[in-house]
């Protein structure tokens, strides 16, 4: 009979120990629902203690995220009463900020750094913690090579975190390292749809030929990601993949956060 009080009485400890906190995710298609590594993290990586906000949208730049009125809900939310410990704001843009992205790039010397540091600024403001991620590597080869194209970016984005002191998640880095490892053919398994039959010969052989393109105008315009083959996107096996390595970051960038990530 003495046993049973003693469990409850363990439960509520760890339930004491581990208070609810919230997680919300701000970025691109990259992290967004359907097509980045956001569905496998609120899905698959915390734990039931966390409330994990995935308010990524398609085809945003750190400008247009703003400008569109997505960051006005991210305030919003953190304005609203909540019963949790902490939230913590993961921040992540570059791919949509890099030229080419009508009304969409940024000046990578003069507006990306300061549009980042003011989402800083403003969680800070809002009691709130920020935590920065820099961009997700692509996925396209040559020669055998991952083409490392998002380097800029995750610079900046490393830069700010020293200068406003918050922590900074090396997604970057480390998706370039392990997509490196994979292999084209590996890597393309991660992608949302499988790759055409050119591709994946193509693949085979060390390069990566050019993905379909969908209407830049129609389905990432409306904060998704079409569903088709690309080297940036990612399906459920490459959200699921990159999930638990952006885990592995915040454990280490967020050791408070440990106990609210599986392994």
């Amino acid at each position: 009979m003495k046993f049973v009080p003693l469990l409850l009485l363990s439960a509520g400890l760890t339930l004491a120990e581990n208070p609810p906190v919230r997680i919300i995710l701000v970025g691109d298609s990259t992290m967004a629902v359907k097509s980045g590594w956001g569905p496998g993290f609120c899905g698959e990586v915390v734990m039931p203690e966390v409330t994990c906000l995935n308010m990524a949208k398609g085809g945003r730049s750190s400008s247009s995220y703003r400008e569109e009125g997505s960051w006005a809900q991210v305030m919003k939310v953190l304005k609203e009463p909540g019963n949790f410990s902490a939230t913590y704001v993961l921040i992540q843009f570059g791919h949509n900020d890099q030229p080419g992205k009508p009304g969409r790039s940024t000046d990578l010397a003069t507006e990306f750094p300061v549009n980042i540091r003011r989402y800083v600024e403003e969680v800070k403001a809002a009691g709130a913690k920020p935590v920065l991620v820099t961009p997700l590597t692509r996925r396209s080869f040559r020669k055998g090579k991952v083409a490392d194209n998002l380097g800029p970016w995750a610079d900046a984005t490393r830069l700010v975190s020293v200068e406003e002191h918050v922590p900074v998640l090396e997604l970057n880095s480390d998706s370039l390292a392990a997509v490196q490892r994979m292999g084209p053919v590996e890597a393309n398994s991660l992608a949302m749809a499988p790759p055409p039959p050119e591709i994946a010969e193509s693949a085979a052989s060390g390069n990566s030929m050019n993905a379909p393109k969908p209407d830049p105008n129609a389905v990432e315009r409306k904060g998704e990601a079409a569903p088709l083959f690309d080297y940036t996107h990612l399906g459920a096996k490459g959200s699921a993949y990159f999930a638990h390595m952006v885990a592995g970051e915040l454990t280490a960038a967020v050791p408070a956060l440990a106990p609210y990530l599986k392994p």
